[in-house]
């Protein structure tokens, strides 16, 4: 995959008044897609991707996809469905109606290649220096964080790591006690 990084082209007349309709207050949606579409341009990913090859997938349009994707959780295959048949986010993503959009596993894709080119912190450097000009955030400013999801994360791992290690403890208790037994574990590799 290749580069060829093109301007952002404004919203499709028909996605924009069919969004409008759907949409008269506006949801979150929309309102990521009109205020961060143009912060990802395509030149923040020339360092990402090689200049020759079949072109790529509009670098601005699969951020924006991964940033609505994580905000409703939504795995690549459902954000993919959410691309080829939700309004808000054709209008978000700039796409005429009849867009279909693309294989779910060009988002996993992406992600490899952010990673692989340090393109993450990119991003977020891009992002943070937006909300600064934003005013969305203040310096030296109290915030608040909420911490549940990082603990729930943090107890998740310390229950596998507590399954593993009393696996290991049981078989390495077999092998012990059985020394036939441990030698066939041992020869699969598992100890």
């Amino acid at each position: 995959m290749s580069l060829k990084p093109k301007p952002i082209p404004p919203v499709p007349e028909a996605t924009a008044r069919l969004a409008q309709i759907v949409c008269p207050k506006g949801n979150l949606c929309l309102w990521i897609g009109e205020e961060l579409s143009a912060v990802f341009q395509d030149e923040l990913f020339a360092s990402c991707f090689p200049r020759r090859g079949q072109p790529a997938e509009a670098p601005w349009r699969l951020v924006l996809v991964t940033v609505l994707q994580f905000v409703e959780g939504l795995s690549d295959r459902q954000a993919a469905e959410a691309v080829r048949t939700r309004i808000d986010w054709k209008y978000a993503l700039h796409l005429e109606l009849e867009d279909l959009g693309f294989d779910f596993s060009v988002l996993c894709e992406f992600r490899a290649r952010l990673l692989q080119g340090n393109g993450e912190a990119l991003l977020f450097e891009t992002l943070v220096r937006y909300a600064n000009e934003r005013g969305w955030l203040k310096a030296r400013g109290r915030q608040r964080t909420d911490s549940t999801h990082v603990l729930a994360t943090i107890q998740t791992l310390s229950r596998l790591e507590c399954v593993a290690e009393t696996l290991r403890h049981a078989l390495e208790r077999t092998r012990c006690n059985h020394p036939s037994v441990g030698a066939r574990v041992r020869s699969r590799g598992v100890v």
